[in-house]
């Protein structure tokens, strides 16, 4: 029998906590990553009320300089650490894929100015419609409608537009080119770019209703995602009949694969945090491992550099784990972690490449310190010996440390 019947990861999208040893490698807006450090960053400027992952030992990871106002704590809940990302990347798939178990040397492909003409005229010869060329670059989703979603009405051209992430988004009002033919252009535009010399990530529609200074995104919301490279922990999961459930965005980071329950998009972090309770409660759930990713962080505050909101949001996470703990069984394990660094206080609006947190609770813990500092597939490779799989490809399992 396995040492937890369920084990619950979460991913604070975008929460890093200090720059990686191969930051230098790694650029934003022509800056390198190597000064980068989302939460310590945030730390200096908001005032940050986590006590709830202060006690399971936020304050002992260890790092250069202290996190401002997260002390260390006598007697530790749990165990914690920080981990490093061997892939080639700082995307949300990479640092996802790599968390279950896979190491991505070849980057995802990422279009800083933009589509290239050759991909945008492939696109308008199949729909028919025109691709707006002023929108064809990394775009705030809320801003491009507001930029451009007047002249998509009044024309019914495209709007594509990037991010930092390796995606193509396509935002269409739903008045004008309804959600059949979105999906349909999409799932074109996904058939196109599985490989060099575009290999994108994912394609996402992007409906929207609403007249001009009101317009609002819709829960029609599509990802068109690419299939992991290689075996994860989540196949050796489903293969053996054990339980994923999947929350937030990660059916679509996986595209499904290796996913047994798909608990669907959620609105925002609360969102996902009410979803995973349900998840946690239901009766059929018994053994296996949910799955949750909590994108507020990096979408709504990483990306638009929005430092208070960052620490906000931080802060109205961890005032619900004790919901989280209370929904635990006895023999649950929760895990907390990352998949990238996105420092709202540095220069540009990509990501950061950073080390992540780890930290572990269980309520059948009788023990508490610091592992040792590792890998992000040492998560897959900790599932993996739980379970009494066969190890993961990548990772060393920390499960024997957790006492």
């Amino acid at each position: 029998m396995s040492q937890f019947e369920r084990i619950h990861l979460i991913v604070m999208d975008s929460v890093g906590i200090g720059a990686a040893p191969d930051a230098h490698e790694f650029f934003n807006h022509n800056v390198t990553d190597s000064k980068s450090d989302t939460l310590g960053h945030i730390s200096e400027q908001v005032k940050l009320d986590l006590p709830q992952m202060a006690a399971i030992g936020l304050g002992h990871i260890p790092r250069e300089t202290a996190l401002v106002g997260i002390d260390k704590v006598a007697q530790p809940t749990g165990y914690v650490t920080k981990l490093a990302e061997v892939s080639r990347g700082k995307d949300t798939m990479t640092g996802h894929w790599e968390i279950m178990g896979l190491n991505i040397q070849t980057p995802f492909r990422v279009f800083p100015d933009g589509y290239p003409e050759d991909l945008l005229e492939k696109i308008e010869a199949f729909s028919g419609r025109k691709v707006i060329r002023e929108a064809n670059r990394p775009y705030s989703g809320t801003a491009v409608i507001e930029y451009f979603g007047a002249r998509q009405l009044a024309t019914g051209e495209l709007i594509i537009y990037t991010s930092a992430d390796p995606v193509l988004q396509i935002a269409a009002h739903e008045d004008v080119i309804p959600l059949e033919e979105l999906y349909q252009i999409c799932d074109y535009v996904r058939s196109i770019t599985l490989d060099d010399p575009y290999m994108i990530g994912r394609i996402i529609a992007r409906p929207y209703i609403g007249r001009s200074g009101q317009f609002t995104r819709t829960a029609g919301r599509h990802d068109y995602a690419l299939s992991p490279f290689g075996h994860t922990v989540l196949d050796s999961l489903s293969e053996t009949g054990l339980a994923v459930y999947a929350v937030g965005k990660i059916n679509d980071i996986f595209n499904g694969v290796g996913i047994t329950h798909d608990q669907g998009h959620t609105a925002d972090n609360m969102a996902g945090v009410d979803k995973l309770l349900e998840t946690l409660a239901l009766p059929e759930f018994d053994r296996g491992l949910s799955f949750t990713n909590l994108v507020d962080f990096d979408a709504l505050y990483g990306h638009r550099r929005d430092v208070a909101g960052y620490g906000a949001a931080l802060n109205d996470f961890d005032a619900r784990l004790p919901e989280i703990y209370q929904a635990m069984k006895a023999n649950d394990l929760l895990l907390i972690t990352a998949d990238h660094g996105n420092d709202p206080t540095y220069p540009g609006t990509d990501h950061t490449r950073e080390y992540v947190p780890l930290l572990a609770f269980s309520k059948q813990f009788a023990g508490n310190g610091v592992l040792p500092i590792g890998h992000f597939s040492d998560i897959s490779a900790t599932i993996a010996e739980n379970f009494g799989l066969a190890a993961t490809e990548n990772g060393h399992s920390f499960l024997g440390g957790l006492k």
